[in-house]
C-alpha cells in the first residue's frame, strides 16, 4: 500500500453510461492510496450512489450536464469531491436525511427510494453538502484513513 500523497480528477458527461468510468477512475485513484481494502467497497458504493443520484435528479430535462470528482489523498483520509451544476438537493428534508431511519420499516412500507444520503452517511466518515443555485453543487465525500496498529 503506497503513503503516496494522490490528487487527481474525472469530469464526465452526466450519463448513466459514464458510472463505469467514475468507478475505474475511482479504483484507480484508491490503488495510489493508503485507503485500506476494508473501505474500498464504501467509499465506491458512496461515490457511485451520490454520481447516480446526480445523473437521474441533477439534470433531469437536461442533456448538458457535467459531472466532476475530485480525490484528495492522504496517509490519514481520501477525500472525494463531486461537482454539479445540476438541480440542488435539500439535505434537511427527506427520509435520507435521518441519520437514525429504520432502513426495515422504510422498504417494508415499499418505499426503495431516497436511500441515497442515508448509505454514503452510513458508510463515510463525513458527508458535506453545499449548494449554489444554478451554479454549482459541492458533494464531499470523506474516509479516514487509520494508522496501522
Amino acid at each position: 500500500m503506497s503513503q503516496a500523497h494522490v490528487s487527481d480528477r474525472i469530469e464526465v458527461d452526466a450519463k448513466t453510461a459514464n458510472l463505469a468510468k467514475v468507478r475505474e477512475f475511482l479504483h484507480g485513484a484508491i490503488k495510489r492510496s493508503s485507503l485500506p481494502a476494508g473501505d474500498v467497497n464504501k467509499v465506491v458504493l458512496a461515490v457511485d450512489e451520490a454520481v447516480a443520484n446526480i445523473i437521474q435528479h441533477g439534470y433531469v430535462g437536461r442533456d448538458d450536464g457535467k459531472v466532476e470528482v475530485q480525490i484528495e489523498a492522504d496517509s490519514s483520509r481520501f477525500t472525494i469531491r463531486i461537482l454539479d451544476s445540476g438541480i440542488s438537493y435539500d439535505t434537511a428534508r427527506g427520509a435520507n436525511a435521518n441519520a437514525d431511519l429504520d432502513l426495515k420499516s422504510h422498504i417494508s412500507a415499499g418505499s426503495k427510494r431516497g436511500l441515497g444520503l442515508f448509505i454514503m452517511r452510513k458508510v463515510m466518515d463525513e458527508v458535506q453538502y453545499s449548494s449554489r443555485e444554478g451554479q454549482q453543487n459541492v458533494l464531499t465525500l470523506v474516509k479516514y484513513i487509520k494508522a496501522p496498529a
